[in-house]
């Protein structure tokens, strides 16, 4: 068992030189050194967009170099806990074999959190996300289709430490959803989920149908990143039309009876906001305002990249022939992403949000394509 935990040793310490590589280690120790000399030069902290910008480029090397350090201090300690495992009677090897077994693995997800966390390199993938799903093509199977959607994205967050906040949601006349409006917070959401954003698709035998036949129905996710306060986005007041409705759904006596509400339409752009999980209007408003500034965000750099078609096009008609990724219930079970073919036959386990597999695929992609 020793010899065993050795050779793993050796694997172990072998990937870890190969991820010092494709890391970039050495270059983001060099970067941070200059970035540190930087900010200790006099008068540094006068110029508030330089700033930003070395707080921001500090905390993405950090990101990387301070869980690899950790990592490579694990493989140290085990490497010394192996030499002395070797000196040992039996009952200590065994001991031993038992601890180096658990450091190993500690290890071993260390690098996939870490692997994961590389390809995460894009200036707002540490943020918050924004997502808006909207039941397409399909009648009352889209707006049920659309509350499985918003199940698997809230279930997804819970298993990763993520928290959901809903900002707007508009029922279904039969069953299900419209629409629906909610943030998911925590490190790296936005990064982790923005490959989402597009047409998903569903095919099963209809539970509104009672000739139980096989239907097809579509919904659109939109994915955003909320962005600091310190991040100028011009919004000029001429250019909103701004209305207060009554809030639906659940929400006790006060949310029902006044419209606090508020829906906030970009007339330029025709991108359209609402909010109604405050009781305040004021409140309802502000983050309104606040999901507003992402979107136009995202959808400037996307006109700066003569690319502004991309901010819809990723998304494009909630229809067929446009998804992104399709969900088989009937005559199979099957889902599979139409960009990186990953594929997965437990359906119940995707709908339950274990959808990890799909969004390493997707980052790979990215990565891959950004390095040709």
């Amino acid at each position: 068992m020793l010899e065993e935990l050795k050779v793993k040793l050796i694997a172990v310490r072998e990937r870890m030189e190969e991820m010092r590589g494709y890391l970039g280690i050495k270059e983001k120790l060099e970067e941070l050194e200059r970035l540190e000399a930087e900010a200790a030069v006099p008068g540094f902290w006068n110029d508030q967009s330089r700033t930003t910008v070395n707080i921001a480029a500090t905390k993405a090397a950090k990101a990387v170099l301070e869980p690899f350090s950790r990592i490579e201090a694990s493989l140290g300690d085990a490497e010394v806990l192996l030499e002395l495992a070797e000196i040992e009677d039996e009952a200590g090897q065994r001991a031993a074999e038992q601890e180096l077994k658990q450091m190993l693995t500690v290890c071993e997800n260390s690098f996939q959190s870490l692997e994961m966390q590389s390809l995460l390199g894009g200036p707002l993938d540490s943020k918050n996300a924004y997502l808006s799903l909207h039941a397409g093509a399909g009648g009352t199977e889209s707006c049920d289709w659309a509350d499985m959607l918003y199940r698997m994205y809230r279930r997804y967050a819970e298993r990763n430490g993520f928290t959901v906040e809903v900002l707007d949601m508009q029922p279904g006349e039969e069953a299900g959803i419209k629409s629906v409006a909610f943030q998911i917070s925590g490190d790296y959401a936005y990064g982790y989920l923005k490959g989402e954003r597009g047409v998903h698709r569903l095919v099963r035998i209809s539970p509104f149908d009672s000739a139980a036949r096989r239907h097809t129905s579509f919904v659109a996710l939109d994915v955003t990143a909320e962005i600091d306060d310190d991040i100028d986005v011009e919004i000029e007041e001429k250019d909103l039309r701004i209305d207060t409705y009554r809030s639906q759904g659940s929400g006790g006596q006060h949310v029902n009876t006044t419209d606090s509400a508020v829906r906030i339409v970009h007339n330029p752009s025709g991108i359209i906001v609402q909010c109604q999980a405050e009781r305040s209007q004021h409140k309802n408003r502000d983050k309104a305002m606040k999901m507003l500034r992402a979107k136009l965000y995202e959808y400037e750099l996307d006109k700066k990249k003569q690319a502004a078609e991309q901010f819809y096009g990723a998304k494009g008609e909630i229809a067929w022939g446009h998804q992104i990724r399709s969900y088989v219930l009937q005559p199979y079970t099957m889902v599979k992403d139409h960009r990186t073919d990953t594929q997965n036959g437990n359906t119940q386990s995707v709908l339950d949000g274990n959808i990890g597999d799909f969004i390493e695929a997707y980052l790979k992609l990215q990565q891959k394509e950004a390095a040709s």
